[in-house]
């Protein structure tokens, strides 16, 4: 703060790096709140004097709330949250009642509001008068999953602001840091005193990392035990996908008692503020999550983060580890890896300077993976569950940025599938063709497994039943239905494809004035008619035959 705040109000555009915890979030609330005190014209209610943009939903809220502590000493401005997950119509209404000189908004939502003209707010007048953007976790905004979202709000700003960029692993890039609009910017960069300032630790000193090395199949009974000791904490548990914390989380509930958990991911589009909100209160207890968790977000009294699946990128382990040890408070962390993954651990302590100790797998735990099993046995639910998780974690390790070591051919699938405590192994491409002579499947029919939710079950008989009536139809003949995915990743990509060839569509038609035009410009015959080689009626034969020619091929 001491180092941001005097640059930043004294105009510099500024891009600062600090450890995880270090109070960033008022090394730009200050300055911003300075800046609009100092404005000669008053805001009005429909002025935008200031926007603060973050990655996700709930750093969103957390901000908004730290502002508020502030804004309510200062009536005179307006502060607003825009986020997902509520009606887009709601916020414009909002807007319009009561206007917003602060702005602290997600980039999707905010970029759907500039577009709004038509519902009666014209957001692109209101920012004229804008002194301040700053982009919080500026790297994430910059990569490319914002892009889109964040070049076209940038549109509608004006040059003349002052610019921040605040994160804990910034971005190294310039042209990065050109496109967020930040002019001969000053960059920041915080170390912590002693040990850490020399060899520039991104995570803080009082954080203790440590690393568990075990295999596939053991490593949920290590994580249960775990979490059975240390009952009285507060806890995250990082997992890499969406159905990795569905199926995970749910077992958890079962596993462990009197203890409150709870999850949260991405695709929890009404329940995640709630849950958000409901966790940072709670003195104890085991959030299971994605990296949406990851950033930013300042949960009390963390004492451990645990990873049970390592992150995808090695920033975002720096940021989940950050999720403790805040503002000087000690804290720990302990990442799960398989042993072909032990490499990755050097790569942490060059790539992200994050030094980490070996904690040894415990003796004598209790192997739990019957007990899931049962449970898959006992309800379809927990059964679908599993497998689509299996499915999700494999798809994600495919993806790693490190795939060095992350290595999807050197995976154990049997012992993994074990792991996830499968009754069968599921058909997907990355196991075709592969046999698998350690994982046994189990001998019931798993297509008789119902739901333990009746109305889900008889919804399943039904389907069922209409498939029979079909099947007998069609001669005893199965009807071939093609699977269905369930990522909208397939949708996506057919899309994607119809841009590219109506791009390359539109471009053959250009490349074909761009021909005819170097034809006519053809120097050859030019240099051939002024010589006086060929007569006039000769030259523009041989230009309409060339011509036609061409038209006939680009046809």
């Amino acid at each position: 703060q001491s180092a941001t705040i005097p640059l930043f109000m004294n105009n510099k555009d500024v891009a600062a790096e600090a450890v995880t915890g270090s109070g960033k979030t008022l090394a730009f609330v200050i300055p911003i709140l300075e800046i609009l005190l100092r404005r000669e014209e008053k805001l009005k209610k429909m002025q935008v004097g200031a926007i603060i943009i973050t990655p996700t939903r709930e750093l969103a809220i957390q901000i908004d709330e730290v502002l508020s502590h502030f804004t309510k000493h200062f009536p005179r401005f307006s502060q607003i949250l825009l986020i997902g997950g509520r009606n887009p119509m709601e916020d414009v209404e909002k807007f319009k009642e009561r206007g917003g000189n602060i702005i602290v908004a997600t980039p999707g939502r905010l970029e759907d509001l500039f577009r709004r003209k038509a519902d009666g707010l014209d957001l692109a007048s209101c920012v004229k008068s804008l002194d301040v953007l700053v982009l919080d976790e500026a790297d994430r905004l910059l990569d490319m999953g914002f892009e889109a979202s964040l070049n076209a709000i940038l549109d509608f700003l004006p040059k003349q602001r002052r610019t921040g960029l605040f994160s804990a692993t910034q971005t190294q890039e310039v042209e990065n840091l050109v496109r967020a609009g930040l002019r001969n910017p000053v960059r920041i960069a915080v170390k912590e005193k002693g040990v850490a300032a020399t060899n520039t630790q991104k995570t803080p000193t009082r954080l203790k990392n440590y690393y568990m090395i075990c295999k596939a199949d053991e490593k949920f009974n290590q994580l249960v035990h775990f979490l059975r000791q240390h009952k009285q904490e507060k806890h995250l548990v990082f997992f890499s996908t969406c159905a990795c914390v569905e199926y995970y989380g749910k077992a958890l509930e079962s596993l462990i008692k009197q203890v409150r958990i709870m999850s949260i991911h991405g695709k929890m589009k009404q329940k995640r503020n709630k849950i958000f909100t409901e966790f940072r209160k709670l003195p104890g207890g085991i959030l299971v999550c994605t990296d949406v968790m990851a950033r930013g977000i300042d949960i009390p009294e963390v004492h451990w983060v645990l990873q049970y699946d390592p992150p995808s990128s090695a920033s975002a382990f720096v940021h989940r580890c950050g999720r403790t040890a805040r503002i000087g408070n000690v804290g720990s962390a302990l990442v799960f890896l398989l042993p072909m993954e032990e490499s990755y651990v050097n790569f942490l302590s060059i790539n992200q300077k994050c030094p980490m100790q070996e904690m040894k797998p415990q003796t004598n735990v209790l192997d739990l993976l019957p007990k899931l099993k049962s449970m898959a046995l006992a309800d379809r639910a927990v059964f679908e569950k599993g497998m689509k998780a299996f499915v999700s974690y494999i798809q994600a390790y495919a993806k790693h940025e490190c795939h060095l070591i992350f290595r999807i051919k050197d995976l154990d699938f049997a012992s993994l599938a074990k792991g996830f405590a499968l009754l069968k192994m599921p058909k997907m491409p990355e196991l075709r063709g592969k046999s698998f002579p350690d994982f046994t499947p189990v001998t019931v029919n798993t297509g008789s497994i119902a739901f333990k939710d009746k109305n889900r079950e008889k919804q399943r008989q039904k389907q069922l039943e209409q498939q029979r009536k079909e099947r007998e139809e069609n001669g005893g003949k199965k009807r071939f239905v093609k699977n269905k995915a369930w990522s909208k990743q397939k949708a996506k990509r057919e899309k994607k494809k119809k841009i590219t060839a109506k791009r390359k569509h539109e471009e053959g038609s250009d490349i074909e004035d761009e021909d005819m035009e170097e034809l006519l410009n053809d120097t050859r015959l030019l240099k051939r008619l002024k010589k006086g080689k060929i007569s006039e009626e000769e030259f523009e034969k041989r230009l309409t035959g060339s011509q036609s020619r061409l038209k006939a091929e680009t046809a």
